[in-house]
């Protein structure tokens, strides 16, 4: 196929004309609360959006997921939305009604607008702008996945999306917030619990028991220098910092570009008698945060092999939670909760045709708003999130290349007085518009 040429100029010109028009989208979606599972009226809301701006084909699977389908071409290129929110926490700390939101002349406040709504505003419109301006031809589909259940258990969405609704885009966009730049990779995670017995007594006589919360103080103790401690050959507990050096791990380059893993304790339960009574059962839950070259079972080991873990082996169980909460449809597709880390590399195609379609839409340093740009700017453009994403799934576990770009603040995510630019869903609209000729031209 003859190459075609992008007229970025007026990619970006069509990108501004619907300014207006991703806002009221998306100040529709936020007025609807949608936490993970509760997600029905927000799909039913950005269906009628896709609707109005002509998509080809537009289905809800079986979990629920919103798929809208832009062009007939050969190779299927996604971008990816989670449509769901976390709750509003303690409203006193919002300065305004976090559904009904503000919008000014430059921002729109509100629960999503950052993480990540605007995101599926900025890629129903990036589909609209290829519709428009003839960009769509045989060697592409481009796919807008509006997905659920990402906050409660991100990628769980495309893990069904892959492997039952039978769709393997070539690549994924995540659209999750990315202040300006181009992220290609995340740390994973995993939620790990430990389960301690002891034998309870009469708090009178505590030398009679067999204390299972003094068990875990020992362990939490482990845990935490695992944490906070160095790799050095001297240390006991060898810290999480190990992974940062070649000596331990192959994939060390990668790590320190991702940053160390890190773990923490999350949660702690207990059963007892009574209030007068030593503790016969102690738990905790674990939040792991995974760099490159580690994986679950590696996770998993390196508590069991914790010196107080070992010391009460025999009463000591370390494992991994799972997830299996229904949809908003009913259904549910149980997994186990881990959530692998991912990584494109810097010269893979898809880095490369994101990298090339920022460059002739703005040149090489990252854009925003006038409050944002001076931060932006002296951030790399090629970089990684720090929380999670669906591409824990996408590439994690499946092997899709996934790469991200989306507008809003990562500092927004879960935040009281969440709020995101307007430039930026005209940035990110350009950006989706321009980004699968770019690819095509140079890879098919």
């Amino acid at each position: 196929m003859t190459k075609v040429e992008l007229d970025y100029n007026a990619i970006k010109e069509q990108a501004a004309k619907y300014q207006d028009a991703m806002t009221k989208f998306l100040r529709d979606m936020v007025k609807i609360p949608g936490e993970s599972a509760e997600e029905g009226d927000k799909i039913a809301r950005a269906k009628e959006e896709m609707e109005k701006v002509g998509f080809d084909k537009i289905e809800v699977d079986p979990m629920g997921n919103l798929l809208g389908y832009m062009g007939t071409g050969e190779t299927l290129i996604a971008l990816d939305g989670h449509i769901d929110t976390v709750g509003i926490g303690e409203i006193k700390n919002w300065k305004f009604d976090p559904y009904d939101g503000y919008e000014t002349e430059t921002e729109i406040g509100g629960r999503g607008t950052s993480d990540q709504e605007g995101g599926i505003a900025s890629a129903v419109y990036g589909a609209k702008i290829m519709k428009d301006l003839g960009l769509l031809n045989d060697k592409y589909t481009v796919l807008v996945a509006a997905t659920v259940q990402e906050e409660d258990c991100d990628g769980l969405n495309w893990h069904y999306i892959i492997n039952e609704d039978k769709i393997r885009p070539e690549f994924v966009v995540s659209n999750e917030p990315t202040d300006g730049g181009i992220y290609r990779g995340q740390r994973g995670r995993m939620e790990i619990r430990v389960d301690v017995k002891g034998l309870s007594c009469h708090g009178s006589a505590p030398e009679r028991g067999d204390n299972a919360i003094y068990k875990m103080a020992d362990i939490l103790q482990d845990v935490r220098a695992l944490n906070n401690n160095g790799a050095g050959d001297s240390t006991v507990i060898r810290g999480l910092a190990r992974m940062l050096d070649e000596k331990y791990n192959p994939e060390w380059k990668e790590a320190r570009f991702l940053g160390q893993g890190t773990v923490t304790a999350s949660q702690i339960f207990y059963s007892s008698p009574s209030r007068c009574a030593v503790a016969d059962g102690c738990s905790v839950s674990l939040d792991r945060r995974m760099t490159a070259g580690e994986t679950w079972q590696s996770c998993l080991e390196e508590i069991r092999q914790l010196p107080a873990v070992q010391k009460y082996s025999d009463d000591v169980e370390v494992s991994m939670y799972n997830y299996d909460r229904p949809s908003y449809t009913g259904l549910s597709y149980p997994i186990e909760a881990y959530f692998p880390t991912w990584v494109i590399p810097e010269d893979h195609p898809v880095t490369k045709a994101l990298m090339e379609a920022h460059h002739n839409l703005w040149g090489d340093v990252r854009q925003g708003p006038a409050e944002q740009i001076e931060m932006r700017k002296v951030r790399p453009l090629l970089d990684k999130w720090t929380f999670s994403t669906n591409g824990v799934s996408i590439m994690g576990r499946n092997g899709i290349p996934c790469i991200g770009f989306g507008p809003g603040a990562e500092a927004q995510a879960h935040a009281s007085n969440e709020h995101t630019w307007k430039i930026d869903l005209v940035h990110c609209a350009a950006m989706f518009a321009a980004l699968p000729t770019v690819y095509v031209n140079n890879n098919k």
